[in-house]
């Protein structure tokens, strides 16, 4: 479901998707409000591709959003912070998961 019907998201906010398999995941914005950047990251902890300024789906069917190459995760952030933060392909992430 992801970032579905969410009106705003705040900055330091995001939405991570934990994969079990490494593949090459789809992403789509149906019913989704606001602007996003997709990031997909391999198993490596390394950015693989990223969708900037992905605008919510306005028509049907909608585009899809895929990488190149595998990943294990994908991290939904607001539009434009990939690029404020520079993050690149090929750079090296942290994935620190809270527990409850």
């Amino acid at each position: 479901e992801g970032l579905m019907y969410r009106e705003k998201l705040d900055e330091d906010k995001g939405m991570l998707f934990i994969f079990d398999e490494s593949s090459k995941y789809s992403f789509w914005m149906k019913n989704t409000l606001i602007k996003l950047d997709i990031i997909w990251i391999n198993e490596n902890l390394e950015i693989v591709w990223i969708a900037k300024n992905v605008n919510p789906c306005e028509e049907d069917p909608c585009p899809s959003y895929m990488p190149q190459e595998n990943a294990k995760y994908v991290l939904e952030i607001n539009a434009g912070l990939s690029e404020k933060y520079e993050f690149k392909v090929n750079d090296t992430v942290t994935i620190k998961l809270l527990e409850n």
